[in-house]
């Protein structure tokens, strides 16, 4: 399912929580029925066995039901309760109506679990639009439509029409969903694993409430300390409202961890003309700023059930620094999976201290390995004592010690019962299921995270290394990366007129704001391009310059060969300007050639959904082809000094920055400054929508901006580049 932006409901003044939705005094059934084979049955008969009183409404007079709205209503007051909620189980038609009627009896939430609506065609958009007037008008909060429901096991609230809801125990684990199905398809895995679920919601259409609200009604209740739930699993197919979704993983991720899974990998966006345009796919900007906002991002399924589950149990300390590993397996087998995975995942396995390896050599056989991993051989009754020496080295945060379910040792009684010195012990294990059920609920019942495998035990690790340096990497208030930049930059934005903008037009900005451009000169005549090379040759590298075809329509100028690079004399420069000639009549840039270096693209969009992002990224030629990009917001309340500091880190191509092979190695205090540079010129200038610059090249001298494209919200909306209203996915 998808939703667009558009379709929300616009948010009336005093716009009311989640309460009556997820805690309700009691509830309406609209189109209730005795069959539960129909929608109004299962959902009646669902909420009849919650205990809370419950009023139902069939417009025929069956039996046991109501014929109108507020009849129900006052059988709910006449029982001791409120009609907070209503389910509508009514065909599509009939539900703007019916919603009406609610809003009356004084009904303050509603779920709508049929379709029929804007997913329909054009008279489904009708239906829906009607509905959300009355939403509109009155304040009424709506789940849906399109959804399976939503169950909170721990208050025996299940509105969910789907007969397994009811076997779903309390847990410490919210469900997030985009999909009713998939909520149910999580909340059954989770109960499968012994974990149960604290709230478990499909978000449907999402045409008023959204995942965000969802976490905001989390938050809220964690800090008051009336939620169970300890983590929150959040699956994303759309993003209606890009900035309350990351504000809400920022709340949420303070006091509950988030771990996210963002479907749409193979999405492209609707911005693609320029490198920063075709690289920030919404998929890949979606995972990048959930990151950003706190959230630890998955891949599959799995992973995103496993790292809850682990980080409902136990959550490190923020931190900006290294966090440090222990492994302790009793297989070596398993445990070189899990150390490699840890690898891969950037997570680093110190070597243990020589005081943390003498005590080891204290406990195990003489053949054992007693760095880091830890392979004990099979598990004795000194395993506790191990674990809490590896623990207890000064380079360990976490724990993670792996064995098959052996007699010899009770493994989360043994872990349990060490003294782990502030460590944060993770239980991998394998057996059969009966060994693996009982070994889950010991763990369980101890308060230690499990994990069933090597591969979940190495993401249960990377998941809690990451939430903390997420967390740590969070900004402490609302300060923007400009305001708290380097030397040198810039404390506002200079102005940027509407309309088209070449390269030279484009350099000069850049250079207002601080970044360093080659020396150049703007050309239409061949008289003035030959003053220029004997003007700018010998600065350049070796004597020679790069000449330019000058329209702001071309955007890649290397495409059209438009861009021709060591003109040493007038031959050559005569050459360049025919081949330029071909292209139509249009001025020329000549401009001194920089010398060799690393490149890179680096650049500041206005993305659809999330609004001003800046985005690093291997430059040159081949920018798409590696797309290997690291992107975050540039919105002041989220983008930090630190965090653009910490982005080339997220680049694959990593150590070619570090001077690879004689190359200059790139300033990184300098390329955040461009980065913080850039994002101001985005946030300060609302009809901007992109500024780019490829390459940005890292020379022995600096870092050196050899070409810049800069698109107008005006220029960009003429070419088509901007769509005014996209269904965009995550």
């Amino acid at each position: 399912m998808t939703a667009v932006a558009s379709r929300r409901a616009a948010a009336p003044t005093g716009r009311r929580g989640l309460d009556a939705l997820f805690a309700p005094r009691g509830v309406v059934v609209v189109g209730a029925s005795s069959d539960p084979t129909k929608l109004g049955g299962a959902m009646a008969a669902a909420l009849a066995a919650g205990g809370r009183p419950v009023g139902l409404v069939n417009a025929r007079g069956a039996a046991g039901t109501r014929t109108t709205v507020a009849e129900a209503a006052a059988d709910v007051v006449h029982a001791g309760g409120a009609p907070d909620l209503a389910v509508l189980c009514v065909p599509a038609a009939a539900c703007a109506a019916a919603a009406a009627d609610c809003a009356e009896a004084g009904v303050r939430a509603l779920l709508v679990c049929s379709g029929g609506f804007g997913e329909s065609g054009p008279e489904g958009a009708e239906h829906e639009r009607h509905l959300l007037e009355v939403v509109r008008r009155t304040g009424l909060r709506l789940l849906g439509p399109n959804t399976s429901g939503f169950f909170v096991p721990g208050a025996r609230l299940r509105a969910s029409f789907v007969p397994d809801a009811a076997q779903v125990l309390p847990g410490r684990v919210a469900v997030v969903a985009a999909s009713g199905g998939l909520n149910h398809a999580l909340s059954f895995a989770l109960q499968r694993s012994g974990e149960g679920v604290a709230l478990g919601v499909g978000i449907g259409a999402g045409v008023d409430v959204t995942a965000a609200d969802v976490l905001d009604h989390l938050a809220a209740a964690a800090e008051s300390g009336h939620s169970s739930a300890r983590a929150v699993a959040l699956h994303l197919e759309s993003v209606p409202d890009g900035p309350a979704l990351l504000h809400a993983v920022r709340r949420t991720s303070r006091r509950l961890p988030v771990v996210a899974l963002v479907v749409g990998e193979n999405d492209v966006s609707g911005f693609a003309a320029s490198h920063t345009g075709a690289l920030a796919t919404s998929w890949r900007t979606t995972r990048a700023l959930l990151r950003q906002a706190g959230a630890v991002v998955v891949d599959r399924e799995d992973d995103l059930l496993t790292a809850a589950s682990a980080l409902s149990r136990a959550r490190l300390r923020p931190t900006t620094s290294a966090t440090g590993v222990g492994l302790v397996t009793a297989q070596a087998g398993p445990g070189l999976l899990v150390a490699d995975a840890l690898h891969r995942a950037g997570v680093g396995l110190p070597e243990l201290a020589p005081a943390t390896r003498e005590r080891l050599s204290q406990l195990l056989p003489p053949m054992t390995y007693q760095a880091n991993p830890v392979d004990t051989g099979r598990p004795g009754p000194q395993h506790g004592e191990v674990v809490a020496a590896v623990a207890a080295d000064p380079a360990v945060s976490a724990v993670g010690v792996y064995a098959l379910a052996e007699p010899v040792v009770d493994l989360p009684r043994a872990i349990s019962g060490a003294d782990l010195a502030g460590a944060v012990a993770v239980v991998g294990l394998d057996g059969t299921s009966g060994e693996v059920d009982r070994a889950r609920a010991a763990a369980h019942g101890a308060g230690l995270p499990v994990a069933v495998g090597p591969g979940a035990l190495a993401t249960a690790l990377v998941a809690l290394v990451e939430d903390a340096r997420a967390q740590g990497a969070l900004p402490a208030s609302a300060r923007s990366a400009v305001a708290s930049s380097g030397p040198g930059q810039a404390t506002s934005a200079p102005a940027v007129e509407p309309g088209a903008w070449d390269e030279a037009r484009a350099k000069d900005l850049l250079g207002e704001v601080g970044i360093a451009t080659p020396p150049r000169r703007l050309c239409r005549t061949r008289e003035e391009a030959h003053a220029a090379l004997a003007e700018l040759a010998p600065r350049g590298d070796g004597g020679r310059v790069v000449v330019k075809v000058s329209d702001a329509a071309i955007l890649h100028k290397s495409d059209v060969g438009g861009v021709h690079v060591g003109v040493r004399d007038a031959a050559g420069l005569d050459v360049a300007l025919d081949a330029l000639a071909r292209l139509g009549d249009q001025p020329c840039l000549v401009e001194a050639m920089a010398a060799p270096g690393v490149d890179l693209v680096v650049g500041a969009r206005r993305d659809p959904v999330f609004g001003p992002v800046v985005v690093l990224g291997a430059g040159g030629v081949a920018t798409e082809v590696l797309a290997d990009v690291a992107i975050a917001s540039a919105d002041p309340a989220l983008l930090t000094r630190g965090q653009l500091l910490a982005l080339p880190d997220q680049l694959r191509t990593r150590a070619l920055l570090d001077g690879h092979r004689g190359a200059p190695a790139v300033d990184t205090e300098q390329l955040a400054d461009v980065l913080a540079a850039l994002a101001a010129l985005l946030t300060g200038n609302p009809g901007l929508a992109e500024v780019e610059v490829n390459p940005l090249r890292a020379t022995a001298d600096g870092l050196l901006a050899l070409d810049a494209v800069l698109i107008t919200d005006a220029d960009a909306a003429a070419s088509g580049q901007i769509p005014e209203e996209a269904e965009v996915r995550a």
